[in-house]
């Protein structure tokens, strides 16, 4: 391999061009945790300031006009009272057409007064003057974020009429971790089951401490005064959920969360739903990654290029996010519920 891509090497005529030739070869091992990136920036440019808004596409191609079709609750746009189907008119006096950039009228403007026009026709007509304060990328990614987990966990309820809960583990860090043992106490300990989503989990370590919460059985009740019982170990302050699970992983559940999911099954704490993980993680990209740690399942063999099974494969259809349905979920609800009713 090396023979064969070292002239495309040498005719490279960017960083990231022979680093995607590198990465190309890499690849060829087919081995999780390798690959190479390039270095860190010796200097950031200043953040884009973000709104919390999305626009209608095709009325911005056909028309030049920004009409909102969505507001990212908690976010600037949405502290402001933006709403959807409003017109962006213009940012700090310049207005909004098919030749202006929004991301080069918000540069630099993170955390800084900006005085926004909105207009509730797509004449103009009707307009407002909002102030706000745009906020860094990484932010408004967290707000999505929260949005779509929150937006998970209304959906499992609609579709369990109201008896399972929901939590989805972002990544298997520490920041994760505790955002696990905080969901434990906003509403899932009140349901029958909780459906436990990992789905698009890029990895980290913490994957034993997770499974832990789960793996914990109740042993006795303890009862404060005048106060109803919680369990033992919620009293004595280890957290643990005790009720039935039901776990949903995808072909992005990669690295640690594969760990997870051996654990899950190995520990018998519930069927898994999904799709089985591509059994590999390359990063394409300088820094070059190598494995450093052999992992072998409980049955002894290697779990590189063995994806972790599912017990109830679901495959989502092309399409099922526009149209406001999870089949994976769906499936997910439909099992663990048939679980606790077989159980009782």
């Amino acid at each position: 391999m090396r023979a064969a891509i070292e002239p495309q090497i040498e005719g490279a005529r960017t960083p990231d061009e022979m680093r995607r030739l590198i990465g190309l070869m890499l690849g060829e091992l087919n081995a999780s945790h390798l690959g190479i990136s390039a270095p860190p920036p010796a200097s950031r440019p200043p953040a884009l300031g973000r709104l919390g808004l999305r626009f209608d596409r095709a009325e911005y191609e056909s028309a030049g006009r920004l009409r909102v079709t969505e507001v990212i609750p908690l976010s600037p746009a949405d502290l402001a009272k933006i709403k959807t189907g409003e017109y962006l008119v213009s940012v700090d006096g310049t207005a909004i057409g098919a030749m202006v950039s929004l991301d080069q009228l918000l540069e630099a403007k993170t955390g800084r007064r900006v005085a926004l026009e909105v207009a509730a026709a797509a004449d103009g007509s009707a307009k407002r003057e909002v102030v706000v304060r745009p906020v860094d990328p990484s932010t408004e990614r967290n707000l999505l974020y929260r949005m779509w987990v929150n937006q998970r966990r209304e959906y499992v309820e609609r579709a369990s009429d109201h008896r399972l809960g929901y939590l989805h583990i972002r990544d298997m860090g520490e920041d994760s971790l505790n955002q696990l043992y905080a969901d434990l106490d906003t509403g899932n300990r009140s349901k029958e089951g909780v459906v436990v989503d990992i789905r698009n989990n890029n990895g980290g370590f913490v994957s034993a401490y997770a499974l832990d919460v789960f793996a914990r059985r109740p042993y006795m009740t303890m009862t404060p005064r005048e106060m109803p019982p919680p369990p033992a170990r919620t009293m004595l302050g280890q957290r643990s959920l005790e009720l039935p699970t039901i776990l949903v992983t995808n072909q992005m559940s990669l690295s640690d969360p594969e760990d997870f999911t051996e654990g899950y099954r190995t520990l018998k704490l519930g069927k898994v739903v999904g799709e089985p993980a591509a059994g590999a993680q390359l990063i394409d990209g300088s820094l070059l990654r190598s494995p450093s740690t052999r992992i072998t399942g409980s049955d002894g063999k290697p779990m590189e290029r063995n994806p972790r099974p599912v017990d109830v494969r679901v495959d989502r259809a092309m399409g099922e996010a526009a149209a406001g349905k999870d089949s994976q979920l769906d499936a997910a609800v439909k099992e663990l519920l048939a679980q606790i009713a077989a159980k009782k």
